[in-house]
């Protein structure tokens, strides 16, 4: 199942649908990845075991792995949004670390993202991929598995291209005030920066307390600045790749880094500044070992 949660949703189906989130794969959640993908232990912020290709349109720039589907797997999707002015060169090592862990990255090449309008059209441009048979991507791109991320102003669109039935996890880093979480349903992970002058982390902080019918997480990195994301990722690389690979992939080794009362990122004091979790990401079950 994959409608769009209420908050007029009674007991009864409120409890269903917290069961659904327990585990990816479920009715509620992102379906079961297709294939295997190699664990990679822990170590978020390491390369995956990928080698990339980049490929670069009028309309969007595609970071995939070179040999898409050498297991057998069908690769989950990331459509990312720009900063404003920006263009997907910006966050080329970040993209290409997702790529390297067995994401497709559909990065939308406009500078002015917030509505998300090219970034949707990513997955329309995978989802005809994905069924033509002279296409490299034919059956290797897992459409049941879509995240939205995206920056500042494309951290807005990560937020509004949620609204969008096809997308199961939102993770908008340092999103700009246009947008409102009231429309989408999906699980969603808010990055701030601690010394962030142009998004202040109280604006991520509000945009994720109105969040509270969607399980969320809040994260204020310690330290960064506003283009602490631009290149490789800093220290937001780690904490998104754990993110997008337990809701896209099913990684049980990401789930106890953000949920259950062992939750390692809980305790990183090193690494954040700020921590939440609201309501329904608190009722999400944590590792079982």
């Amino acid at each position: 199942m994959r409608g769009k949660l209420s908050r007029t949703l009674g007991g009864l189906l409120l409890a269903a649908v917290l069961a659904a989130y327990a585990t990816p794969g479920t009715a509620g959640a992102a379906e079961e990845p297709t294939g295997q993908f190699a664990s990679v232990g822990t170590d978020w912020g390491r390369p995956g075991p990928y080698e990339v290709n980049v490929d670069i349109g009028v309309v969007h720039t595609f970071y995939h792995p070179r040999n898409l589907g050498q297991s057998g797997e069908r690769h989950p999707v990331i459509i990312w949004g720009n900063g404003t002015g920006a263009v997907p060169g910006f966050y080329s090592e970040l993209l290409r670390h997702w790529a390297s862990h067995g994401f497709i990255v559909a990065a939308a090449n406009t500078p002015t993202s917030n509505f998300a309008i090219t970034m949707r059209a990513g997955i329309d441009v995978l989802e005809r991929w994905n069924a033509d048979s002279g296409s490299p991507f034919h059956g290797k791109v897992d459409l049941a598995n879509i995240g939205s991320a995206g920056h500042s102003q494309g951290g807005a669109a990560a937020i509004n291209a949620a609204i969008d039935p096809r997308v199961d996890t939102a993770l908008p880093i340092q999103p700009g005030p246009v947008t409102s979480p009231d429309l989408m349903d999906e699980p969603t992970f808010y990055l701030a920066g601690q010394r962030d002058l142009t998004v202040w982390p109280a604006l991520v902080k509000a945009l994720y307390r109105d969040s509270d019918h969607v399980p969320a997480v809040y994260g204020e990195v310690r330290g960064a600045g506003h283009l602490g994301s631009i290149g490789d990722g800093g220290n937001f690389r780690a904490p998104t790749t754990a993110w997008l690979r337990f809701w896209l992939m099913g990684d049980e080794n990401a789930r106890g880094m953000f949920l259950g009362p062992g939750c390692v990122y809980c305790t990183d004091g090193d690494l954040w500044s700020g921590w939440d979790r609201n309501a329904l990401a608190l009722q999400i079950p944590g590792p079982t070992s």
